[in-house]
């Protein structure tokens, strides 16, 4: 390089690090996403966590029906801020109460919004942000009823062209299960004949709280109950169903399950385990067992058995 375009070049260089530290951050903070979260609890908590570690994220709002979720989250949000050399969230974008979703949603610094509320409110949440124009990654399940899933399909024809929208559903993104699909569907295990899924999970705790609301209750305990959680097949068991739908290409047209609560706690109405048998296009039969009991967290797994050879994959033994 000629001196003088390294002088010239040098000269840039050193203007730009002179810079006082505050503006280099705010042009960082400029080409962030901004995120809002609604729903700060364990869930909602372990997945913007992974979101601010991996992309270049600003949490800048943040919605909870609860006051003690908030002060909570308040301070492990502004840590994964400040690891990122971002600002802590302004008091004035931490929304409270029931109507704090439509709130934050009305944000307009928002870009995007994480939902990882209890997923009664999801058709509602998610309508709302699709109308506010926010790009949204919302939890599964979408709706705990089919009502409220025909209610999102709705939502999703109103996309612009211009929003994203993701449902949880992210092990379709994961190297090891999209090499194993493309191998099944491409023949290597020969003809499908049945699979085998299963979720093992350990139990879920009842958190007691005295002198509140049975309303308030069953909220801070929805996966004990269907009508707020759609239980543990729908909470648990839709990722493996998802795995098998996504590598038999299709859905299943019968089903036949029994379940019980059996050596759960006597609260609520979700089933803590369950068996169910489908059909599936093609004569292919698949079965889907699933505990939710017990302090210690099982395996989860499909089994693909073709007339080849068999596929699997599962969460804590590879693929």
């Amino acid at each position: 390089m000629k001196r003088r375009v390294f002088l010239k070049n040098t000269a840039a260089i050193s203007a730009f690090t002179i810079l006082k530290p505050g503006t280099v951050f705010s042009y960082k903070a400029n080409s962030a996403i901004q995120m809002g979260i609604i729903g700060c609890g364990g869930r909602g908590t372990a997945v913007i966590s992974s979101i601010s570690a991996n992309t270049n994220t600003n949490i800048i709002a943040m919605a909870d029906l609860f006051e003690d979720k908030l002060q909570t989250a308040t301070p492990v949000y502004n840590n994964l801020n400040k690891t990122k050399g971002f600002p802590d969230i302004d008091q004035s974008a931490i929304y409270r109460n029931s109507k704090a979703y439509m709130r934050l949603l009305e944000n307009k610094n928002v870009d995007a919004v994480l939902i990882s509320s209890p997923a009664y409110t999801h058709p509602g949440f998610l309508e709302a942000a699709v109308m506010a124009g926010k790009h949204v990654y919302c939890e599964k399940p979408v709706s705990p009823d089919a009502a409220g899933c025909k209610r999102i399909i709705e939502t999703g024809q109103k996309l612009s062209g211009k929003q994203s929208l993701v449902i949880g559903f992210q092990i379709r993104y994961a190297s090891a299960y999209v090499e194993l699909v493309n191998r099944i569907q491409r023949g290597d295990i020969g003809t499908l004949i049945s699979v085998q899924l299963y979720y093992f999970s350990s139990g879920t705790p009842i958190h007691p709280f005295s002198n509140v609301s049975n309303d308030e209750f069953r909220i801070r305990n929805h996966y004990h109950f269907r009508a707020l959680s759609g239980g543990i097949l729908l909470d648990q068991g839709i990722h493996m169903l998802d795995v098998c739908n996504w590598a038999l290409k299709g859905h299943a047209v019968k089903a036949i399950g029994n379940g019980s609560m059996k050596g759960g706690p006597d609260v609520g109405d979700t089933y803590n385990n369950y068996e169910v048998i489908y059909e599936y296009p093609g004569n292919i039969n698949v079965t889907i067992h699933s505990t939710q009991v017990g302090p210690s967290f099982g395996d989860v797994c499909c089994r693909f058995v073709g007339t080849k050879g068999v596929a699997e994959a599962h969460y804590s033994g590879g693929v």
